[in-house]
């Protein structure tokens, strides 16, 4: 990791409180994530039962029961959702309890925008009719949605089986790439909305190819620090940047301060005033040598200075790993030191292996990286400069208003008007891939990434001030690229003067190889402070520091179903 914050950008509180120390992540159960989904549903990994499979006679406890009469059931949903939906879902009941339910179609309700309504449907399937899955799919208009309804285990109605993924102190790709191998099928027919942190307990959402529930439901026996759960059969894959957020919960261990109320204070404040959005020390990589770094390297088109970064002995590594790195150092022997370096040294060993096949040619080397974590290179500088700004709008404008010049969503335009965005736009804030130490990465092509965002931008006017159009929760700043604007106040002249002092045009590139160049990247913004929404916390007293202090999704499921966990 970079020596210090400040080193990336980070030296300002949202907050003048004393505050105080804690140990964060001192054991992996003490940062627990869950996936929160574009309609706002936090998701748990509550089941780890496979679904009926189309066909199959025998009935599971989630399966519908042909002579049950669901007046009941569907008198509440005419309530939460009115007559015309009420019909339509009795009449897809009474078609699957006819004994046609291999042939019923799925069923789409009403439009609705409104998001917590959605929930509260979803949760009514979810606890009524559980023979029943919802999926949320697009409205007529881009600010609606719509609840899809299908039976549970409809596999010829989607080519996807979407699950949820527990896992625990492993990165995603990792998981990924252990369930691909035991199901046998490559990493590419996954997808997910983003990447969680690999010292963590986190449960996201996941879609596999054309694969059985029961074939992924039996691999619980056998996954260590993993579990598979949740399944429901879905037309669409995945892809990257598909979800709302996270849900964290975090237990910082070893708290030093001067007083309880001085915790109180802060933990008070971090709720009501929430804190500046940086991009965090794990968004630079875990080596000595920064991934912004490396990212600039390219961007100035130092294809052989890039190589030697990636490649060369750096500080903090083990014994083992640094002997190898010294060894190429000193020798240049490929094939040696290609067949030493570790498995999950996914950048070091596709380089090495490209130089072997094409000696001397750096540039192609780097492009043999798989395309994620190439990227994450230059994503790495862009939010390098982010950092910055971010910092130097606290210094100088403050955290209470909105001052001249600042840019914002146009919320007189935001339903006409497009800016399009690049990938590495907000969805990737809980990227934590270890940029030396990642495996199993696939390539993802850029159709993978949003390429939209349905707000225009604009820099704040003097009729904006006098007429108090946005606040400070308005404020973003931009991740520079071709397609975005700079703040119209001295914040905007931040961006250019450092990467002046990094000898980095953001107008202009230096070399036409077009991934590596600033000037065909896009850009996108980021919200320069943030408030964590249903913020709680307590304070907790403890003797045994291997006691995990909050309770996992698998933890609640060994509670109520232990026969399940062998």
């Amino acid at each position: 990791m970079p020596q210090d914050e400040s080193d990336v950008g980070i030296f300002c509180y949202i907050s003048q409180l004393t505050g105080f120390r804690g140990v964060l992540k001192r054991r992996y159960s003490d940062f627990i994530v869950n996936e929160v989904d574009l309609d706002g549903n936090v998701v748990h990994l509550t089941s780890l039962d496979a679904l009926p499979e189309v066909g199959e006679e025998k009935e599971t406890k989630t399966s519908f029961e042909l002579n049950k009469n669901y007046e009941s059931e569907l008198e509440s949903f005419r309530s939460l959702a009115g007559d015309s939906d009420a019909e339509q879902l009795k009449a897809f009941i009474d078609q699957i309890c006819s004994g046609v339910k291999d042939s019923a179609s799925p069923i789409i309700l009403s439009p609705n925008s409104d998001k917590s309504h959605r929930t509260t449907v979803h949760n009514f399937f979810k606890e009524n009719l559980k023979f029943l899955v919802t999926d949320t799919v697009d409205g007529p208009d881009a600010s609606s949605k719509c609840i899809q309804v299908q039976i549970i285990g409809q596999e010829h109605l989607g080519k996807f089986l979407r699950f949820n993924l527990y896992k625990e102190n492993k990165d995603t790709q990792e998981a990924l790439g252990l369930i691909g191998k035991m199901l046998g099928v490559q990493p590419r027919s996954f997808g997910f909305a983003g990447t969680k942190d690999k010292r963590s307990v986190s449960t996201q959402r996941v879609t596999v190819f054309k694969q059985h529930a029961s074939r992924l439901a039996a691999l619980n026996e056998r996954l260590i620090g993993l579990k598979v759960g949740d399944f429901c059969y879905v037309k669409d894959g995945l892809l990257l940047g598909q979800l709302y957020g996270n849900r964290f919960t975090v237990t910082l261990r070893g708290v030093v301060a001067d007083s309880e109320d001085s915790i109180k204070a802060s933990a008070d404040a971090l709720g009501r005033n929430g804190f500046i959005n940086y991009f965090g020390l794990q968004r630079f990589g875990s080596g000595s040598v920064p991934t912004h770094l490396i990212g600039a390297s390219l961007l100035r088109g130092e294809w052989k200075s890039a190589v030697s970064m990636i490649l060369d002995p750096r500080e903090g590594e083990k014994d083992a790993l640094r002997k190898v790195r010294e060894y190429y150092k000193e020798s240049d022997d490929i094939e040696g030191t290609w067949r030493q370096l570790p498995r999950h040294l996914v950048a070091e060993r596709a380089i090495l292996q490209c130089l072997k096949k094409c000696p001397g040619n750096h540039l192609q080397a780097l492009k043999a990286v798989p395309r994620t974590l190439r990227m994450m290179y230059v994503h790495s500088y862009q939010s390098y400069l982010w950092n910055h700004a971010a910092s130097m709008r606290v210094q100088k404008y403050g955290i209470d208003q909105v001052v001249l010049g600042d840019l914002v969503y146009d919320k007189a335009e935001c339903s006409t008007e497009k800016v399009i965005g690049a990938s590495n736009s907000e969805f990737e804030d809980d990227e934590s891939i270890d940029t030396y130490g990642c495996s199993q990465l696939d390539e993802i092509s850029e159709a993978d990434f949003p390429k939209e965002r349905s707000n225009s931008v604009k820099a704040v006017d003097e009729e904006d001030l006098a007429a108090g159009n946005y606040t400070i929760d308005d404020v973003i700043l931009p991740l520079p690229g071709s397609r975005v604007i700079y703040p119209l106040n001295d914040i905007g002249k931040v961006y250019h003067d450092l990467a002046k002092k990094d000898a980095i045009s953001l107008t202009e590139s230096v070399h036409n190889v077009k991934e590596f160049s600033i000037t065909d990247m896009t850009g996108d913004y980021r919200r320069a402070f943030h408030k964590p929404k249903d913020f709680e916390w307590e304070l907790l007293k403890y003797t045994d520091g291997n006691i995990p202090l909050a309770e996992t999704d698998l933890d609640i499921i060994v509670k109520s179903k232990p026969a399940t966990m062998d």
